[in-house]
C-alpha cells in the first residue's frame, strides 16, 4: 500500500515562496499521476497542480505562471515550487497519488499566506 508523506509547508508573507515535497512509499511511484490539490477554510478541495508519468504538467488557472510541479521518480517524490504567494494561496495542501485502482492520498501541510 502506497503511503504519502508532505512537507514544506508553513508561515510566509505575501510575494515569498514555499517549496512542497511529498514523498511516497512502493514501487508505482514512476507510473502513478501526482497531484497537488489545496482545501481552504469552508471551501471545498480543488485541483492545484498534477503531473503525469510522462511528466505532462496541469495547473490550475489561478496559479499559472506562479507553481511548478515537478516530480523525481528516483527519490519517489513531486514538488511544488510555489512563488508569488498570494492570501488566497493559503490552505492545507495534500498530495494525490493515482495509479490503476489506487487512490491515495496524504495528511496534508499547512500553507498560510499573510497580506
Amino acid at each position: 500500500q502506497v503511503q504519502l508523506v508532505e512537507s514544506g509547508g508553513g508561515l510566509v508573507q505575501a510575494g515569498e515562496s514555499l517549496r512542497l515535497s511529498c514523498s511516497a512509499t512502493g514501487r508505482s511511484f514512476w507510473l502513478a499521476k501526482m497531484g497537488w490539490y489545496r482545501q481552504a477554510p469552508g471551501k471545498t478541495r480543488e485541483l492545484v497542480a498534477d503531473i503525469t508519468s510522462g511528466r505532462a504538467e496541469n495547473y490550475a488557472e489561478s496559479v499559472k505562471g506562479r507553481f511548478i510541479i515537478s516530480r523525481d521518480n528516483i527519490k519517489n517524490t513531486v514538488y511544488l515550487q510555489m512563488n508569488s504567494l498570494k492570501p488566497e494561496d493559503t490552505g492545507v495542501y495534500y498530495c494525490n497519488f493515482r495509479f490503476a485502482s489506487s487512490d491515495v492520498w496524504g495528511q496534508g501541510t499547512q500553507v498560510t499566506v499573510s497580506s
